[in-house]
């Protein structure tokens, strides 16, 4: 097995840590977390997220325990608290995620069994545990790999291969999703069927966690660097936040995941109980959400690679925002089709957003954190953030009753000798509160955006202009009109406004090749863009252009 290689003590030890990976090494690397990736994100379409919350209500779980449900899978991030000082302690990031990932998809079976538990309190109390040890032990695990990856993939490669990761993933979700729907559309016709659907869901992700576990273990890890002196786990956690810049990520993140968590977890309950849709509809929904992220996913890692992480997730997180008040305004429409419809253009603009801001908002914590110390980055950050996205459910669930009895209406009428028009009317309740309220505190975390500080930050503006420029580029190349052609060619104006982005765009792509190359390169865009001006009777422009270069 690949990674069982002598310790730096000299023995050899089961996952035990390499002292030296090869890029062949890294490149079978690649591969096998590819399959991780796969196996889960199919337990995640599988057996949670929809399809847990459906299970609760298959069993008759009340709405405060749906709203525990909901916040377990984040307030257990906190775990990742006391894995740092393991980690620190073993110094073997491999067999810990093996082992504590092992440990946790053994509540696969124990989800499996409860359809089958008569007793309902008793049935819920094992689903409640069940998902305690399921996603706790997740969050010690993920401690432990997102150290180890971090130093296992380079730096300069590492938005491509998170975008390439989380590609795969998505796309296996997204067939797997197509599974559970019709799985859950069936179990809807009998308690009995439904019982045994359940059951076979969660049999089969553990199958699914088995194989990602075996292609895990596989994965090499580069030996830690030397120990320093013993430190207490509060030094630990609170070495990150003496790093302004990293608190200001933190003050950026916490608020994200409060206003996202405060009104996305009630989305399912929403739909099912207040719009009249069934369990089957709001997977493909979910559904529809993958496929956008699918389809820009990979567009968002090379914006991050190009620009910034803070430029993407700055063009991405308003996108977000506006389809979470859009949640709000759903019960307005007329029911069938056109809900439904709106339902989905929703949740494809959230799974566009969401690919941007999750892929953006991960690796700008991982680029931060420094060598050597990611361990206790990566904790302190996902600790920051599993207490704020913990704490927001759980303020929904407390007031869901109160605002259940309470409605706002605003109307909007036209009076005249005839009558009474009513131009607009809206009245939002219950869940609608709390979708606003969100899209509020989204807005929020923008300011906090601002105050984060990231080397080469680009404007989202300019990354709009990227974008339009590549489908600017295809319309003129497809286009048989010349003026068309004419009218959309050679930007002079954008050149001038780069130059202050050269050094940004410039240096990564001639890094080690040596300043002949550049200057070769320069000389000869240079004689390119002069022919072109020259061509156009544009000669003065272009000596003017020249001179504001230089």
């Amino acid at each position: 097995m690949d990674g069982v290689r002598p310790t730096r003590h000299g023995r050899s030890g089961f996952l035990a840590p390499q002292a030296v990976v090869t890029a062949e090494q890294r490149v079978r690397a690649v591969t096998n977390l590819l399959v991780d990736a796969a196996g889960g994100t199919a337990i995640g379409a599988i057996n949670s997220g929809v399809v847990l919350l459906a299970l609760a209500l298959h069993i008759g779980a009340s709405t405060v325990e749906v709203g525990l449900l909901a916040s377990i899978p984040l307030i257990t991030q906190v775990l990742q608290a006391p894995a740092v000082k393991l980690v620190e302690r073993v110094r073997r990031r491999r067999l810990i995620s093996v082992t504590s990932l092992f440990l946790a998809r053994l509540a696969l079976p124990l989800y499996a069994s409860v359809p089958f538990i008569p007793d309902r309190d008793f049935a819920t109390g094992v689903l409640l545990a069940a998902a305690l040890l399921h996603y706790g032990l997740n969050a010690v695990a993920a401690c432990s790999w997102n150290s180890w990856i971090r130093d296992l993939i380079p730096a300069d490669v590492l938005g491509r291969f998170t975008a390439r990761r989380t590609l795969v993933g998505t796309a296996v979700s997204a067939g797997a999703t197509i599974t559970a729907a019709f799985a859950l559309e069936q179990a809807e016709t009998s308690a009995r069927l439904g019982n045994m659907i359940f059951s076979g869901l969660y049999l089969l992700g553990f199958c699914c966690g088995l194989l990602s576990i075996v292609a895990l273990a596989r994965v090499p890890e580069p030996m830690m660097g030397p120990a320093g002196p013993p430190a207490s786990l509060g030094k630990l956690l609170w070495q990150p936040l003496k790093d302004r810049n990293f608190r200001n990520i933190l003050r950026y993140l916490a608020s994200w995941q409060f206003a996202v968590n405060l009104a996305t977890p009630f989305f399912t309950v929403y739909i099912v109980r207040e719009l009249g849709f069934g369990m089957s509809f709001v997977l493909c929904l979910t559904l529809a959400s993958q496929v956008a992220n699918v389809l820009v996913v990979r567009g968002w890692g090379q914006l991050s690679d190009r620009f910034t992480n803070k430029s993407v997730i700055a063009a991405a997180t308003p996108l977000f925002i506006f389809s979470i008040a859009g949640m709000a305004f759903a019960s307005e429409l007329a029911e069938g089709t056109p809900r439904a419809a709106y339902l989905f253009l929703l949740h494809i603009v959230m799974g566009a957003a969401g690919a941007g801001v999750g892929l953006a908002s991960g690796n700008i914590v991982m680029k931060m954190s420094p060598e050597g110390s990611a361990t206790s980055y990566m904790a302190t950050n996902a600790l920051v953030g599993a207490v704020a996205a913990g704490v927001a459910p759980i303020i929904g669930g407390w007031t869901a009753d109160f605002f259940s009895r309470r409605r706002l209406e605003l109307n909007l009428e036209w009076k005249s000798p005839t009558g009474v028009d009513e131009l607009i009317g809206v009245a939002f309740s219950h869940w609608e509160f709390f979708f606003l309220f969100s899209a509020a505190m989204g807005l929020y975390t923008l300011h906090r955006l601002s105050a984060i500080e990231e080397p080469g930050a680009v404007a989202p503006r300019e990354i709009a202009q990227h974008v339009f420029s590549s489908a600017r580029r295809t319309l003129r190349n497809a286009s048989s009109v010349a003026g068309l052609r004419l009218a959309v060619s050679f930007p002079a104006g954008d050149l001038i406004r780069s130059r202050g982005r050269r050094r940004f765009l410039l240096e990564p792509v001639y890094e080690g090749a040596g300043a002949g190359r550049y200057e070769a390169d320069q000389r000869a865009v240079g004689t390119l863009l002069q022919s072109a001006f020259e061509e156009q009777g544009q000669t003065t422009e272009f000596d003017e252009m020249l001179a504001k270069l230089r």
